[in-house]
C-alpha cells in the first residue's frame, strides 16, 4: 500500500514543479528585467503584456496554459499507462471512477498553488489564471472554453482583465454544475476560483479606487502584491 501513497504523492509534487516554473520571470530575464520589480510586481502574461509587450505575453500565456494542462494530463496518463498505479491499485481495490478525479482535482490545486506561490521564486508568482484555464481545459474541454467565453466577453466589456478573470473564476462553478461534472471538479471549481479571486486582492482595491489600468495600460510603479 505504501508505494501506492508514494505514486500519487509523487504525481501531485510533479503537478507543483510544473506550475512553479516561472515562464513570465524567464521571459523578464531574457531582456534582462525582472518582471516582479515592474508593473504589478506579477509574473503573469497581463504583466508581462504591459513590460515586455504582445509576443512573449502570447508565449508566457500559451506555456502557462500548457503547465496547468500537462499537470492533469500526468495524473491521467499514470492511471490508464503506468503498470505502477495500476498494480497498486488493484491490491488496494482502489475504485478509478471515483480516485482519478480526486486526483486531478488535487493536481489540479497543486499546480495552482505552483504558479502563485513558485520554489523558484521564493514562493511568488502570478494569479494562476492562464495556469486554471489550461486545468479546466484538461478536465473538460467544454467547460474550459465556457470560462473562456466568460473572460473574453467580459474582457471585450470592460477591457480589464482583473475583472475578466473574475468572472471567470465564478462562472465556472456554474458550468461544472451544468456539464454534470464529478462532485470533485465542482469542488475544484469552488477552492480554485475562491483561490484566484484571493490572489487578485489588489485588483479589487484598485477597482473600488477607480485606479485598475484597463488591458494594455501600464501600472507606473509595483504595489508590491502581484497583480
Amino acid at each position: 500500500m505504501l508505494p501506492w501513497f508514494i505514486n500519487n504523492a509523487l504525481l501531485l509534487v510533479v503537478a507543483y514543479l510544473l506550475g512553479s516554473i516561472p515562464t513570465g520571470y524567464l521571459a523578464g530575464r531574457l531582456k534582462g528585467i525582472d518582471i516582479r520589480e515592474v508593473g504589478s510586481g506579477s509574473t503573469g502574461a497581463t504583466n508581462v503584456l504591459r513590460t515586455l509587450g504582445k509576443i512573449p505575453a502570447i508565449i508566457v500565456l500559451l506555456i502557462d496554459i500548457g503547465k496547468g494542462a500537462l499537470a492533469i494530463a500526468a495524473v491521467n496518463y499514470a492511471f490508464t499507462h503506468l503498470p505502477g498505479w495500476l498494480y497498486f491499485s488493484k491490491i488496494v481495490g482502489l475504485d478509478f471512477s471515483l480516485w482519478q478525479p480526486v486526483m486531478v482535482t488535487l493536481a489540479g490545486l497543486a499546480a495552482l498553488l505552483g504558479h502563485s506561490k513558485s520554489i523558484w521564486l521564493g514562493f511568488t508568482g502570478g494569479k494562476s489564471v492562464a495556469t486554471s484555464l489550461g486545468i479546466l481545459l484538461a478536465m473538460n474541454w467544454m467547460v474550459g472554453l465556457a470560462t473562456l467565453g466568460v473572460f473574453a466577453l467580459s474582457l471585450a466589456v470592460t477591457r480589464i482583465v482583473s475583472i475578466s478573470s473574475i468572472s471567470g473564476a465564478v462562472s465556472v462553478i456554474a458550468f461544472m454544475l451544468l456539464f454534470a461534472q464529478p462532485l470533485p471538479y465542482v469542488l475544484f471549481a469552488i477552492a480554485g476560483g475562491a483561490y484566484v479571486i484571493w490572489r487578485h486582492q489588489s485588483n479589487i482595491q484598485r477597482l473600488i479606487a477607480g485606479t485598475e489600468p484597463k488591458l494594455g495600460q501600464k501600472i507606473e510603479e509595483s504595489e508590491g502584491t502581484p497583480s
